[in-house]
């Protein structure tokens, strides 16, 4: 039978093949991982769906393929072969393809194990010994049944730095000088998985929704010390923590920002969760992990489900689950510096997207027509202009600036 690329994500177009777990003429059972692939969102295995034996693979590591396409080629084991049949398939598949086997005698009906030694190690721990250029099934784990673990892969590569290095002969031919005038490649960065993905997804959004940003300056100076009382207190809470709960307060006066515009029915659909994407900045690129019905959270629970998820998106392991369903988009920026503005890209099909940017000291003339020093962030939100109106924008993040400047008043809404 043919196993196929599915469909193991939002939207999922493609994936990019990163290495097969499994090799022509094993054995396999069922949910086995067959083969580990890299979407847009996260690294995943495709698991077979049946116990077989692994004819032939129909792609290769470092191809980019679409939903749908054939993987690899499974014989799968009919009820009732016994050891004798299974074994002479193993045999056929092993002249076929050139590999070199031996199997033990077994009684018929006895149950086959694996052929080769299955390397037990999970995505991320993969991914780890790829990026150093080191062969995983050179590791010896050390992990519960020899499982590899990222400690593993660390000292192999500590002992690889430890290894005197071989010094070639010296050759005598003559390297001709570089014509300077002539631009060089230095090196090339792969455009494919993740960031290739990144690129359509910001292609069809850019391209599909009119985008319009609107920048506003919100004064944190009150924020930042409400948080100083509760970190004083045993409580410390993040600021985008209280970002995101300010912003679900306002979404309940303007729901047009939380809403997906229907064109094929002409209807513009206002959603009742609050489900926040939280961008985060990861080695393979930005993820968006989505904390769910925020509108339903306070304070301490949302801050933990963010570090939660940010935690996983570093550590690449983020499931399905946790990258679906978002119906709007938040960056904190400002932690990286000397961001004073942006003009963000809205997760296309969501209506808006909101960016915090650098917090500085500023003076500021108060009320009283005093010079004051104030702690100043930059907004940037960018919104669907078919959806929503600028007027309705400036009201949004007035609203929100209103409460980020007395925080106290969150009081009155938090759940």
């Amino acid at each position: 039978m043919e196993v196929k690329l599915h469909d193991i994500g939002e939207g999922m177009a493609e994936a990019s093949i990163n290495c097969f777990l499994v090799k022509p003429g094993e054995f396999v059972k069922a949910d086995d991982p067959l083969i580990e692939v890299q979407t847009d969102k996260m690294v995943a295995e495709i698991p077979s769906p049946t116990s077989g034996i692994v004819k032939e693979f129909k792609v290769a590591p470092g191809d980019t393929v679409p939903v749908g396409t054939v993987l690899l080629v499974l014989e799968a084991a009919g009820k009732g072969a016994g050891a004798e049949s299974v074994s002479d398939a193993f045999r056929e598949t092993a002249t076929k393809t050139g590999t070199v086997m031996e199997t033990a005698i077994l009684p018929k009906k006895e149950a086959i194990t694996q052929i080769y030694p299955r390397v037990l190690a999970s995505p991320y721990t993969r991914k780890l010994a790829r990026d150093n250029s080191v062969n995983i099934e050179e590791i010896t784990g050390s992990g519960p049944a020899g499982r590899i673990v990222d400690e593993d892969v660390l000292q192999f590569i500590e002992k690889g730095k430890e290894s005197p290095k071989r010094v070639g002969p010296v050759g005598t031919t003559r390297i001709p000088a570089a014509d300077s005038s002539i631009p060089t490649i230095g090196k090339t960065i792969p455009f494919r998985g993740r960031r290739k993905q990144i690129a359509k997804n910001l292609l069809h959004s850019i391209q599909t929704i009119p985008h319009c940003t609107h920048f506003e300056e919100i004064d944190v100076t009150n924020l930042i010390h409400f948080r100083n009382e509760l970190k004083d207190a045993g409580k410390p809470i993040s600021a985008t923590a209280f970002f995101i709960k300010t912003l679900s307060i306002c979404l309940k006066e303007f729901p047009i920002f939380n809403a997906v515009l229907d064109e094929q029915n002409e209807e513009i659909r206002l959603l009742d969760n609050h489900n926040f994407g939280v961008a985060v900045d990861t080695e393979e690129g930005l993820i968006v992990p989505v904390i769910r019905a925020i509108q339903t959270k306070a304070l301490p629970e949302i801050n933990k489900d963010m570090k939660t998820l940010t935690e996983k998106a570093l550590n690449n392991s983020l499931t399905i689950s946790d990258i679906q369903g978002g119906s709007f988009t938040i960056s904190n920026v400002g932690p990286l510096g000397g961001s004073i503005g942006a003009t963000p890209i809205i997760q296309h099909p969501q209506v808006a997207l909101v960016s915090f940017h650098k917090t500085k000291k500023m003076p500021v003339v108060n009320d009283n027509d005093e010079i004051v020093i104030r702690s100043i962030m930059n907004l940037s939100m960018s919104f669907d202009h078919r959806v929503a109106d600028g007027a309705t924008a400036v009201k949004f993040t007035n609203r929100f600036a209103a409460y980020i400047q007395n925080p106290k008043m969150l009081l009155l809404e938090l759940v």
